[in-house]
């Protein structure tokens, strides 16, 4: 990582509320270049706090492009950090309203020349493309990260029909928690409080409305740019460039793929890297990093500013076919080479079709299948990525094919299995292996289906207890190269716990049949070399946050030792499993501005390996925002918890906030949610 310190601008930054049409201010802090020509602005825009959580990753890169001689602007959504306002829905139509409101207010201001441009990670990139698909008339220009364009099938609600126990859950739990920090008072004043009150009584857990629409209905059909089963999606509407980035170890992947599809050429590139759900100048695993920021600069120079970088006679997708590699939680580096694709749909890919062998087979998986699965959004920490796959294996039907010389996949590949089940439910993970001399097992990709949505996201289509039915389904998108010697590994099971929540009894599991089924890989013509490279990552100077204890020696739990990241723990006697994970979002960080804040997170996630009710997830957060000069010190703690029978799903949460001793929240939620697909 080279760190820049000298750039082309001298820079300033200042922070700044941005009025709204109801009289709402967010927000924001604005870096720029010291300079009388009115400038570009980019904008990222996103509910996460700049003054603090995003605060190191902000500087990384707004002061970079203000030195490079752009406005660049951080703004936080209404109800979140110190913005006015109470917080909402995810990507709710206020929120994405008050982001054209931004993009407007930002191009009329005397310092911008009134061309906008967004760019984002996650949340960001999300909020960047779809403001981009509401096309406000300054937004020339957009760079999406790691983000999706299908909200119910590629995010963390819902795959393949299926119910993501592990982000469904996760991720709403972590948000409860976000959403109910409060303001700062260093920003916000002796207001902080009032606001803070106020924010916490309209909150909601996001769980409940997710769960609350297990189809891709209207719910889905207004969060997504991506439009599966529609006549015409919101691609149509995205007038602004998009380079859309994201890594093969990241789930929303596949977006880059349908934006390069569907986009017209002469507005889209897309770039898959090896990397997980992080900016890919960041140095974390898996890399290699590469110059984003100096490649971004380039989309930039180009949309806004009209300077022919070249960047427009690049591939229209740039993707990394990873090296074959031995089975690890974490990954420094990936070997590999970078190949561009004049098309998506690639000239250079063909389809090859390998047939499944053998009699019919049972396929009735223990509940646990999936222990090893690794994180949902991998962040490049020690135990992320999937440990070999030998015991998944053996818990699943395995087919396999012998690799004459190297074979390269680059794209998603595909099944189609002949499948007859005696009951109405169920569903179908399968997963793509790579599998060495030595027997060791690396996972490549996988997909899952729930059978009932097997004619569609949009529907529950109940299987006929005893008839045999083709199914077919994609697996994520994938670059990986089989060398010669290897097997290609296809695992098909009845249970992927804790990713797919289990459908009543789908522990029956179904019986496959592999004549007529068949594994169809996307295989790339392989290169001798390619003059595709980018620079070195560079930054600006970190913030100069430091990790460690807080001041006063504050703990939110007393452990002999840390944690591990991910612990599987099995009763014999009970037939239980348990996996508990750390997510490592946190811990202590001391600010240079003195703030003091503390984060503890542990999911838990249980069952019985032969009873798919006995399903049941845990989520506990304990975050403590401290400023010793002020004499604030609050905290806030929550617990969620899902569970199931075979009709419905159980949500327990539960909020409590406090100021010093004094508690100023505290709620619980318990709700029913009937089962209707998931």
């Amino acid at each position: 990582m080279r760190i820049r310190t000298s750039f082309p601008y001298e820079t300033v930054h200042d922070d700044v509320r941005i009025p709204l049409p109801d009289g709402t201010l967010l927000y924001a802090r604005v870096w720029r270049p010291l300079t009388q020509e009115p400038v570009p602005a980019i904008l990222e825009y996103l509910p996460y706090r700049l003054t603090d959580r995003t605060a190191p990753r902000d500087g990384q890169r707004h002061p970079w492009y203000a030195g490079h001689g752009y406005a660049s602007v951080r703004v936080e959504v209404r109800g979140h950090g110190n913005s006015e306002g109470l917080p909402g829905d995810a990507y709710s139509a206020a929120e994405l309203a008050d982001g054209v409101e931004v993009v407007d207010w930002l191009a009329a201001q005397p310092w911008c020349d009134g061309r906008v441009g967004m760019f984002g990670i996650s949340w960001g990139g999300f909020d960047s493309l779809r403001i981009a698909a509401l096309a406000p008339e300054p937004l020339k220009a957009v760079v999406t990260v790691c983000c999706t364009d299908d909200r119910y099938d590629n995010d963390v609600h819902y795959r393949g029909g299926s119910v993501l126990a592990v982000d469904m859950h996760a991720w709403a739990a972590t948000m409860l928690a976000f959403v109910s920090r409060p303001p700062d008072p260093l920003h916000v004043g002796d207001a902080w409080r009032e606001m803070w009150r106020a924010r916490l009584d309209a909150v909601e857990p996001f769980v409940h409305t997710w769960l609350d629409h297990q189809t891709r209905d209207d719910y889905w059909r207004h969060g997504s740019v991506r439009e599966a089963e529609a006549e015409a999606d919101d691609h149509d509407a995205i007038g602004a460039a998009v380079l859309a980035v994201g890594g093969w170890h990241d789930p929303y992947r596949d977006t880059v793929l349908r934006l390069v599809e569907h986009l017209p050429a002469d507005r889209v590139r897309g770039i898959v890297g090896p990397w997980s759900h992080q900016y890919p100048d960041r140095g974390r695993a898996p890399g290699p990093a590469i110059g984003f920021l100096q490649e971004t600069l380039r989309w930039w120079d180009q949309h806004l500013k009209g300077i022919d970088t070249g960047v427009m006679r690049e591939p229209l997708l740039r993707a990394y076919v990873s090296d074959s590699h031995p089975p690890a939680t974490v990954l420094d580096t990936l070997p590999g080479r970078w190949v561009g694709e004049p098309a998506w749909p690639s000239p250079h890919v063909t389809t090859v079709a390998y047939g499944l062998q053998g009699a019919p087979v049972l396929v009735r998986s223990p509940q646990h299948t999936g222990v090893d699965a690794g994180r949902f959004r991998p962040l490049g920490n020690d135990a992320d990525l999937p440990p070999d796959q030998r015991e998944e294996d053996a818990r699943s039907a395995c087919f396999e094919f012998a690799t004459g010389e190297e074979t390269w996949v680059l794209g998603r590949p595909r099944v189609r299995l002949r499948v007859t089940s005696e009951v109405s439910r169920g569903q179908i993970a399968a997963r793509l292996c790579d599998v060495a001399p030595d027997g060791s097992s690396t996972l490549v990709t996988r997909g899952v289906l729930n059978l009932s949505a097997r004619h569609g996201r949009d529907r529950v289509v109940p299987w006929e207890p005893g008839a045999t039915q083709e199914v077919a389904f994609e697996l994520n998108g994938i670059g990986h190269a089989f060398p010669p010697g290897h097997r290609i590994r296809l695992a098909v099971s009845s249970a992927y716990w804790p990713w797919i929540w289990p459908q009543p009894g789908s522990q029956a599991g179904f019986t496959l049949e592999p004549a007529g089924s068949f594994l169809e890989l996307p295989v790339r013509a392989r290169e001798s070399a390619s003059d595709i490279a980018f620079e070195e990552p560079e930054q600006s100077a970190p913030l100069g946050v430091t990790r460690g204890a807080a001041a006063d020696g504050w703990s939110p739990a007393t452990l002999d030792e840390p944690r591990p990241e991910r612990l599987v723990v099995r009763d014999v006697a009970k037939g239980e499993w348990r996996l508990e994970v750390d997510p490592r979002y946190g811990g202590t960080r001391v600010y240079p501005d003195g703030l003091e804040i503390t984060e503890d997170a542990l999911e838990t996630y249980t069952i019985d390996e032969q009873d798919p009710l006995s399903a049941r997830t845990r989520s506990d957060w304990t975050i403590r925002l401290h400023r010793p000069e002020l004499a604030w010190d609050t905290t806030v703690r929550t617990r969620s918890e899902i569970t199931c029978d075979g009709t419905d799903f159980h949500t327990s949460d539960e909020v409590v906030c406090t100021a010093g001793d004094e508690v100023v929240f505290h709620r619980t939620w318990e709700k029913r949610i009937p089962r209707t697909a998931g």
